[in-house]
């Protein structure tokens, strides 16, 4: 008996050890652009959290990661499946003076799937 228990403990283990969820790294893909005004905004900061569906705030280091757009907007997360908020962060440099500007947007991913997205910022504090 003793040595059933052990091999189904050992096999729960195994089973829930090897389900990767809400991490970095995987074979799913969230890929995207941040505007303002469907303005590209270069170099803005896309702040990740893992296993969220609603906005978490605007403290950023409450965020389990984050990504820098290039020079176009865009940004690309290679992720496991699961649930994520993704928080834009940028200038608009266009605006005299230049606006600090921010907005969000949650994503369900399931794996080896590929999200195309934007995240539409607005002027923040």
């Amino acid at each position: 008996m003793k040595r059933l228990n052990f091999l189904f403990l050992l096999l729960a283990v195994s089973v829930f050890s090897s389900c990767k969820k809400n991490q970095l790294n995987g074979s799913s893909i969230i890929k995207g652009k941040v505007v303002h005004h469907s303005k590209a905004i270069a170099g803005a900061r896309v702040f990740i959290k893992f296993d969220a569906k609603e906005f978490p705030g605007t403290d950023t280091t409450l965020y389990d990661s984050k990504v820098v757009a290039d020079a176009n907007g865009n940004f690309r997360v290679a992720c496991y499946k699961g649930d994520y908020y993704l928080f834009g962060y940028g200038h608009d440099l266009a605006i005299d003076p230049p606006y600090v500007v921010v907005g969000g947007v949650p994503v369900s991913i399931r794996k080896n799937e590929e999200v195309e997205l934007q995240i539409a910022v607005t002027e923040g504090d």
